[in-house]
């Protein structure tokens, strides 16, 4: 009797499971056949394919929650084998933001170990920078994004579904844009699911989606949108391919010529010993992929297994003193500043992520033990400088942003984020903003901390820092102070910067910055006075 109980208990879910499963096959097995049949599909050993790219980056903009900045055109001639599962992709890569450059590398991917020959970003990587020619073997976290970009855009992607059905289950609808798509999951790995939209006339897959963490707006979808099916060689492929990150568009693919088993030479897709000897395996478990991915539209990713410093140049960020109680944070890719106060601190800039942040509020906190974080001042809204607000918004810092950014703030922090890997979702919807609208001075009756609006051609709602008391500056991305030489004449980013020093009617000795180091201001002053 009591296993009668337990049987008609159970066979509910039973049912239940069984008929997800048999929606979501359903929707693969027709997928299957309108693009060609799993004979077909089967059939395909090697891919050649020709396109052109476009790429947007949103929290680049110029106004924070502004239009996208354009950052790049580029053509690509991507070569795959199926059975090895390597690929090849040489691309040319034309850039607009943050400053016009060409780029021209290729990308070899196989399983385990991943390589770029040639300069692919102004942020190079220590095995880059000593390589003759320049080259360098990928981090694990850019492995495991590429790998998981190139499955994402595969043709056969809905094959690998059909052969796995075990892994495959029916969602129901699920709605975009007014569109309700017949959708299946597809469990690809234990740490990588794909969610996939089936248009219900043709039976194709419409979009692809993972669901993301991004380090200013959390939770986030990212899809791959397929359309422009044609016929080639007999299997149906999507020409066109729009990328879309939370309904946003951030890249366009337009694939021009593609060619199925076409013969490729072996050493195309040979990665050379001597990067592949100690290479990283691809990541596992939380990787950054908007900040993988996305740090490559404008050509500044640093290609590391640690996101905030090259994990083969050093093992740690770490703090430098730059005057009694003022701690320049560095040793990575972007800076931070922390100034003592009497009975607390004021930090400036949150970079990268929590992660980031996490370490500067405990590094701070051995430091200048019982002064928590009362103020974070954030010089502009772009994510690489402000991605780990959270984590200083979490302990109760009042965030301090220019003019006009104080809502934009406000929805970032409203937004959830049950996937940040560096910090527990929480409410913080409630955390103190305030904005400067020309100056904000920090007092305790001991120290002074400055605040400047900085008007410049980088991003509004900008803001500058200063220390009176050491006559030091702290500046982000409009000067990066020690980074390099000053330009034999004035640029429009530099002499903002004097000009609003001149208006703020402060003399700092020296400026830190957001990127570098440190640098005199006199020689920088000296520049802006040249006719």
């Amino acid at each position: 009797m009591k296993r009668a109980l337990v049987l008609l208990a159970i066979s509910p879910f039973v049912v239940s499971c069984a008929t997800v499963h048999t929606r979501g096959r359903a929707l693969v097995t027709r997928g299957v056949q309108v693009m060609g049949g799993a004979d077909k599909l089967a059939a395909v050993k090697t891919v050649l394919v020709m396109a052109t790219v476009k790429q947007w980056e949103p929290e680049q903009s110029m106004i924070p929650g502004g239009e996208m900045r354009y950052a790049n055109e580029a053509t690509v001639e991507a070569v795959a084998d199926v059975a090895s599962r390597a690929a090849r992709l040489d691309i040319v890569r034309k850039f607009e933001y943050p400053a016009p450059r060409t780029f021209t590398f290729s990308e070899i991917v196989t399983p385990d170990a991943g390589y770029v020959a040639g300069i692919d970003s102004n942020g190079r990587n220590k095995q880059s920078l000593e390589s003759n020619p320049p080259a360098h073997a990928m981090s694990g976290l850019r492995l495991a994004a590429t790998q998981r970009e190139l499955r994402r855009a595969s043709t056969l992607l809905v094959l690998e579904m059909y052969k796995n059905p075990d892994r495959v289950s029916g969602i129901g609808d699920v709605t975009v844009g007014g569109v309700a798509y017949p959708t299946a999951e597809y469990r690809a790995t234990d740490d990588l699911t794909f969610t996939v939209m089936f248009d219900r006339a043709t039976g194709l897959p419409a979009r692809i989606r993972t669901n993301d963490y991004d380090n200013i707006w959390g939770d986030v979808t990212f899809d791959l949108v397929l359309s422009d099916w044609r016929a080639i060689d007999g299997i149906q492929v999507a020409t066109s391919r729009k990328y879309e990150l939370n309904g946003r568009p951030v890249m366009d693919v337009r694939i021009t010529e593609a060619k199925v088993n076409a013969p490729i030479a072996a050493d195309r897709l040979a990665i050379p010993a001597a990067f592949k000897a100690g290479a990283s395996k691809p990541a596992t478990g939380a990787v950054p992929y908007q900040w993988v991915i996305r740090r490559q539209f404008i050509g500044t990713y640093l290609d590391s297994d640690v996101p905030s410093y090259d994990a083969r140049a050093t093992t740690s960020l770490r703090l430098v003193e730059l005057a009694p109680g003022v701690q320049h944070v560095v040793g990575g890719s972007h800076n931070a500043l922390a100034v003592e106060m009497r009975d607390h601190l004021i930090v400036f800039d949150a970079p990268v992520s929590d992660w980031h942040s996490n370490w500067v509020l405990k590094a701070a906190g051995e430091k200048y033990p019982n002064k928590p974080v009362k103020f974070l001042v954030l010089t502009h809204h772009h994510m690489d400088h402000a991605g780990g607000l959270r984590a200083y918004a979490a302990q109760g810092a009042t965030l301090v942003v220019g003019k006009g950014a104080a809502d934009h703030f406000r929805r970032v922090l409203a937004a959830p984020f049950t996937r940040n890997p560096d910090l527990s979702s929480r409410d913080l919807s409630r955390a103190e903003i305030i904005e400067v609208a020309d100056k904000r001075v920090f007092g305790d009756g001991q120290r002074e901390v400055h605040a400047y609006l900085l008007d410049n051609p980088h991003a509004t709602a900008t803001l500058i820092g200063y220390v009176p008391a050491a006559r030091l500056g702290f500046v982000t991305d409009v000067w990066s102070p020690g980074a390099g030489a000053l330009p034999s004449a004035i640029t429009s980013p530099l002499a903002a910067l004097v000009a609003g020093v001149q208006r703020a009617g402060i003399a700092p000795v020296k400026f830190a910055g957001g990127h570098g180091s440190t640098a005199d201001y006199a020689p920088l002053a000296a520049l802006a006075e040249k006719k």
